[in-house]
């Protein structure tokens, strides 16, 4: 009889790092695909309160989260610094 492997989890890590690494290389090309290229995920924590505001904020202006939250961040921190890096 033979064994099934169970899948790996939502936000778990796969036990070969190779493999997570061609993983994040095939999502990078999936998303260029789109004219999105995004290089890097941020984690941040928030009381479930504030997690709950940010939502309600996003849904009332038709816009996600993740979109809401870039647009805040690219007005907060300008690419251009005056030249300093």
């Amino acid at each position: 009889m033979t064994s099934i492997k169970p899948s790996r989890g939502f936000a778990e890590r796969p036990s070969d790092a190779d493999a997570w690494i061609k993983t994040a290389d095939r999502n990078e090309r999936s998303a260029a695909s789109k004219g999105e290229q995004f290089t890097a995920r941020l984690t941040i924590d928030v009381t479930p309160d504030l997690r709950g505001r940010i939502k309600i904020v996003a849904f009332r202006r038709g816009v996600t989260v993740a979109d809401m939250l870039r647009d805040l961040l690219a007005r907060e921190f300008p690419r251009d610094d005056g030249g300093q890096s």
